[in-house]
């Protein structure tokens, strides 16, 4: 019979004790544990802060998640919920560039140029802003003016106000309405020179809608003016 080495015996005991404590305590795998932690995934995830991008939540759409819409697009022009705002936005939807404060910056710049071409019987000018309509009626008075020998004189002192009152889209146009508040001070004079209607150095308060419209799409950006209103 052969010896046997004591101390052999002993850590074949010890091995056999640690392994079954180690299966009593971590059991053994069944195939449904989770993944051992990959200790590289860290470096190669990317970095949100320096890529930008977004890490999508559930339910968020792929184009960069729920983006509330902007409830102040047209603050200072238009009330929430108003008809005003519908015309804006199917304006806006056409022309994405659109906006409100480039329009009315516009529109203030006309008024101030039509008023002085009109005073000047600028026809030029006069039609380049206006539309065919209006240009005919504007033209007509013209006309009547210097028949009669007379002359205008006109002096823009300040547009005090000039606010969108209506804003809407037909058959693919775009239309606005602005009325305007100005103080002017206008006179016709006779050939003479003398004052045959309103006053050179008196000014008035005027109160005028203008209509401006375009149609949406064209590559010329210009509105013109489509008609004209004395608000009394």
């Amino acid at each position: 019979m052969q010896n046997f080495d004591v101390s052999t015996v002993v850590f074949a005991v010890v091995a056999i004790f640690v392994v079954f404590k180690l299966r009593s305590v971590l059991g053994t795998r069944t195939g449904a544990e989770r993944r051992p932690m990959d200790p590289t995934a860290a470096r190669r995830a990317p970095d949100v802060a320096r890529t930008g991008n977004v890490i999508p939540l559930p339910g968020a759409a792929r184009n960069g998640g729920f983006a509330p819409a902007p409830t102040d697009r047209w603050k200072g022009f238009a009330e929430p919920g108003s008809p005003i705002e519908t015309g804006l936005d199917a304006i806006a939807t056409a022309e994405p560039a659109f906006t409100a404060a480039s329009f009315i910056s516009g529109a203030r710049a006309a008024y101030e140029m039509i008023v002085g071409a009109f005073a000047a019987g600028d026809l030029t000018t006069l039609r380049r802003l206006l539309a065919p309509d209006v240009f005919a009626n504007f033209s007509k008075a013209i006309d009547a003016r210097r028949a009669a020998e007379q002359k205008m004189t006109t002096t823009l002192v300040s547009i005090d106000a000039s606010d969108i009152v209506d804003a809407r889209v037909v058959d693919s146009t775009a239309s606005i309405a602005v009325r305007f508040a100005a103080k002017l001070a206008s006179a016709t004079l006779d050939k003479a020179g003398a004052v045959v209607e309103g006053s050179t150095s008196q000014v008035a308060d005027h109160l005028d809608i203008w209509t401006f419209t375009r149609p949406l799409g064209a590559r010329d950006p210009n509105w013109l003016l489509a008609a004209t209103e004395t608000v009394h």
